[in-house]
Formats: C-alpha cells, structure tokens, sequence
C-alpha cells in the first residue's frame, strides 16, 4: 500500500539526483571552515538574499536559537508572536540557553504582530524590566504569507526604536512563490534570517542563518557551544545546493495541489476545511471522531498529524502528487462524521 504522509513537509525523501549530488561533493572539516561544499551554499545564499555571511546549521530551531542568543543577552527580551514556532514550538531554547526572555503578543488572523501591541510591550530603560533587543516575525507562519507592505511597517518601527528585526523564514521560499517575488525581496530590512532548506525544498537536513559578519561570528561560537560543530557536512550542503536549484519553482506545485485537496475538503459534509495557505490546509472535525478518523485514514496510507494542533494539518510537499491529492480526499469523503 502506497503511503501518503501530510503530516509535514519535513517528511521529503531526497531525490535520486539529489543523492548522486550528495556522493560527488568535495568535503572538508566545516569546524575549521574548510568545507568547500559549505562554504559555497553560505556564500551562495548570502550572496542572493542580500547579506554579508551565512552560516549553515543542522536545524531550523538551532539557527533561530543562535540568532537569538547572537542579538541578545542575558536578562534581555525579544518581541514574538504567541503562536510563533520560536516561541511555541522550540522548547523554550531561548530561555533556557540563552536566559532571554520571550515576550509573546497575540498574533492576528494572517500572522501579523499588531504594531500599536508591539509598541506597548517594548520595556523602558528600566533596571525592574528585561530590555528589549529584537523583534523576531514568522513568514511563512501556518502556511501564510505575512501581507507583503505589513514587512516594511514593522522594519520602521525596529529601527525607531532600536530593535533587531529577524525573520524566522523557515519556509520563505514558499511565501515568495505565494507573493510571486524573489526571496531577497521578502527579507529585505531583516538583521537575520533563518532559512530552512529541509523542508518544502526537500533536503534531508539544514538550515542557514544569514546576518552581518559580526553577528555570524557570535553564531559560530554559539554553535559549536550548543553541540552544532560538524565536519565532513559537504554532502548535506550539496543536497541543500542542489534543492536551491531544482526545488524552488516546484513550490508552485504544492500550493496548487494544497488548493485542489482544499477544494475537494470543502465538499465533503461534516469538515469545516480553513485555508488552503501556501502548501497548508487546516481541517476540523469533531473532537469525538479524531481517534476513529486517524485509525481509517492509517487504513488508507495516509499519514496525519493528529492531536499536534487545534486542527488537523496537512501539508502538501514534492513527495504528495496528484494521484495522492485524489486519494486523500476520497478517504474523507468515506468517514461517517
């Protein structure tokens, strides 16, 4: 039985040639920086989002937690939104490494950070208050692409008050495709960014934090303190490298089929269906009927995330076809809701 896994785009298999990309990459310790294959996808990245240095890192969470502890200090704060994945979704590596204090504010429905509450949360100078340091947005955040003008909004207000601007763009090239505009466009203001390329670009694992030289040099040494150090990683960069060129204009792909399982959720009766955004469709059903739902589904070969959020997620990726689309929307329409 064929699987079919929409739990997330994490689950991406790579792709033969991207495997034969992987056995040909020259290779060299990337703790004394001598990986040719790293040293290229930081300085190809850096080069087209528009920054001074890049620094490949194994995780998503690791690259934002070094941004993190690259902008701020000890007894400092960052501005975040409540829902967003550094805040939610990374166990609380900010506080407990970096001994930086979240400060959530509730995001509105399309992501966005309500700029008169950021605005309010940013502390005086004030011995009895962390000082605030960073504000720290997410786009794409579940799927959705951050209205495009709000980016620029929330720049000016950074700078009027002095702040760090980062961006977790975990899946920006998916919200470049949404905004049809290049990548540097969508980071353009941001003091850093952190990009991962295992996910809809179907690496197998990676993710690159961009900023100014100074500010990579404080996440190189936070790296290697968090256990980040690798050595031979030419093979991983070379997937990575290889995505940036085959996977990027793919991403269309997985929206519109995001839309067409959307479309196809919406008929059936008993699903309030909630999106699509990008290559995410939310879908709810009755609390009583999750643990039945998952087990006819599993039946089926189709993978969910259940339970994980308020809402069944299901994300669309290189791995999901047409065929797979059709079958997925079949499998609702046979549950009694």
């Amino acid at each position: 039985m064929r699987i079919v896994d929409l739990r997330s785009d994490t689950v991406t298999q790579p792709t033969d040639a991207m495997r034969e990309a992987m056995l040909r990459a020259p290779v060299g310790d990337d703790v004394y920086g001598e990986d040719p294959t790293v040293n290229a996808l930081q300085e190809r990245l850096a080069g087209e989002l528009g920054f001074a240095a890049a620094l490949f890192v194994p995780t998503g969470t690791q690259s934002n937690l070094l941004a993190l502890m690259s902008h701020c200090e000890r007894g400092d704060e960052y501005i975040v939104g409540a829902d967003a994945h550094t805040y939610r979704f990374e166990g609380g590596g900010a506080a407990v490494l970096g001994s930086i204090q979240p400060q959530p504010i509730p995001q509105d429905a399309d992501g966005t950070l309500p700029l008169d509450r950021i605005e309010a949360a940013i502390k005086p100078d004030d011995p009895h208050f962390a000082r605030t340091r960073l504000i720290a947005l997410e786009n794409t955040w579940h799927g959705r692409a951050l209205p495009f003008g709000y980016l620029a909004q929330a720049r000016e207000l950074a700078t009027r008050r002095g702040l760090g601007f980062h961006l977790d763009g975990a899946r920006l090239y998916n919200a470049a495709i949404a905004y049809g505009r290049p990548a540097r466009d969508v980071v353009e203001g941001f003091d850093s960014v952190s990009v991962c390329l295992s996910k809809g670009l179907g690496a197998p694992v990676g993710s690159v934090l961009l900023g100014s030289r100074e500010l990579i040099h404080r996440a190189r040494r936070w790296r290697k303190v968090t256990g980040g150090g690798w050595r031979q990683a030419g093979m991983l960069a070379a997937a990575a490298m290889h995505a940036l060129d085959h996977h990027v204009e793919r991403l269309a792909d997985d929206h519109a089929r995001a839309a067409r399982l959307a479309d196809g959720l919406r008929a059936i009766d008993g699903l309030d269906v909630k999106g699509c955004h990008t290559n995410m469709v939310f879908v709810d059903v009755p609390a009583t009927r999750l643990k039945d739902l998952a087990a006819h589904m599993a039946e089926r070969g189709i993978r969910l995330s259940i339970g994980y959020l308020p809402s069944i997620r299901l994300v669309t990726h290189l791995d999901v076809d047409d065929a797979a689309i059709e079958h997925t929307i079949a499998a609702f329409a046979s549950f009694a809701y």
